[in-house]
């Protein structure tokens, strides 16, 4: 019986999407549950599983493809059997040795390939059977490729250069430049542009504005080294972070400041009863903003143990649609990679946006004194038309006094 493989339902929010990668051809077979083809969004990787067992008969669509909401995308013969394998299958001969085997499927087989590592084998034109395959059913990993090119580099660097031929120096001089300039042309992702377009029409389309304040992170700093560790044995490995600490506090801040937690519809001010905290994280593919519902409710362990779980699944494209839908305030933290300062771009239609930035050692005055203190910029961009000066600036304050004051997050102060 045939059956239609057919792309998911898109929210209302996504209109169409794009066909990222086959991992089948025609003639082949799949089992239940199996990747066939990625559909790439606005926001998020989608991965259409095999619905049963059987052979691809046709592929309608190819990758680049635009396809709407449950668009047909292949034909699928249920329980029928690969003539195609079969076909390809060459007859096994004493020569050839199973690790042989092995590289020839892995050099012919996009099952073995994830889509970060399929990015990077395209990116620097590697040859996959050089490559040795960790995952489930020796399927390439990133860190495959990452531990490959950097073996590969190594390797090289330990090479003596081959000795320079004699030229005479006339004839150097005339041969030209020893470099060439190199330049590569890619098509920019579906995700990257429409990320691009948000950033766009937010600069165009809203009032911002950003202010700065600075906060002491030492007694924050001294929670958590003194309860780190017990932090993690009880909370079954989570981790005692910052992050969490900020979330709390903006969730405390929001409640005091209503209008940094609402969003603009139309000629209407949305004032939100609830805090949905995104969290903004940096993925190969670009930024996304995975959304945390009722943080406030949650406790600080429940907050670090979202705040790693969104990491991971946004690293491995497993962010689902839902998981980036609303959100009414975002935190965004650039001190990770080392920023100082900055200013963040709203994501809207949200109101406002908390900027972290790096911790920095730095002379302060404390009661007449200087003291040298762990030091990080707080940026709060905001949108003008909604939040007046004073609120923001009011809003900001608040989270300082928070971060330097931990208990009163625990005690709601």
């Amino acid at each position: 019986m045939a059956i239609k493989i057919k792309a998911p339902a898109f929210p209302e929010s996504i209109a169409d999407g794009e066909v990222a990668a086959w991992h089948k051809s025609e003639g082949d077979a799949v089992a239940r549950d199996e990747l066939i083809v990625e559909i790439e969004t606005d926001k998020v990787v989608l991965e259409v599983l095999a619905p049963q067992d059987g052979v691809i008969t046709q592929i309608l669509v190819r990758e680049g493809d635009t396809v709407e909401s449950q668009q047909s995308l292949a034909t699928l013969e249920e329980g029928k059997s690969s003539t195609k394998k079969a076909a390809e299958t060459p007859v096994e001969t004493p020569a050839q040795t199973p690790s042989a085997d092995r590289d020839k499927q892995a050099a012919l087989s996009p099952d073995l390939l994830g889509p970060a590592a399929r990015q990077l084998v395209d990116e620097h034109k590697l040859d996959t059977r050089e490559i040795s395959g960790t995952g489930k059913n020796g399927r390439i990993t990133k860190e495959d490729i990452l531990k490959y090119m950097k073996s590969r580099e190594s390797a090289l660097a330990e090479t003596p250069p081959p000795p320079e031929p004699a030229t005479p120096v006339v004839e150097k001089a005339l041969s030209g430049p020893s470099s060439e300039r190199v330049e590569r042309r890619v098509p920019m992702t579906r995700m990257r542009a429409k990320i691009a377009e948000r950033l766009l029409s937010a600069s165009q389309e809203t009032a911002m504005l950003s202010t700065f304040n600075e906060v002491n992170m030492a007694p924050v700093m001294a929670l958590r080294s003194k309860y780190k560790e017990q932090f993690e044995k009880t909370h079954n490995g989570t981790r005692l972070g910052f992050m969490g600490f900020f979330v709390k506090a903006a969730c405390e801040a929001l409640k005091r400041f209503p209008a940094v937690n609402a969003s603009l519809d139309g000629n209407d001010v949305v004032y939100h009863g609830y805090q949905d905290i995104g969290v903004a994280v940096s993925t190969d593919g670009g930024l996304v903003v995975p959304v945390m519902r009722d943080a406030d409710f949650m406790s600080l362990a429940d907050v670090e143990a979202a705040i790693r779980d969104m990491g991971l699944r946004a690293r491995d494209n497993k962010l689902t649609i839902d998981d980036m839908t609303g959100g009414t305030f975002t935190v965004t933290n650039g001190g990770v990679f080392g920023s100082l300062l900055s200013t963040p771009i709203l994501n809207p239609p949200q109101t406002g946006i908390l900027g972290m930035h790096k911790i920095q050692d730095r002379p302060m005055a404390v009661n007449g004194e200087i003291v040298v203190l762990p030091m990080m910029y707080l940026a709060l961009t905001y949108d003008h038309r909604i939040i007046d000066g004073k609120t923001a600036v009011q809003f900001l304050v608040a989270i300082k006094d928070l971060i330097e004051d931990p208990a009163r997050i625990i005690l709601q102060l």
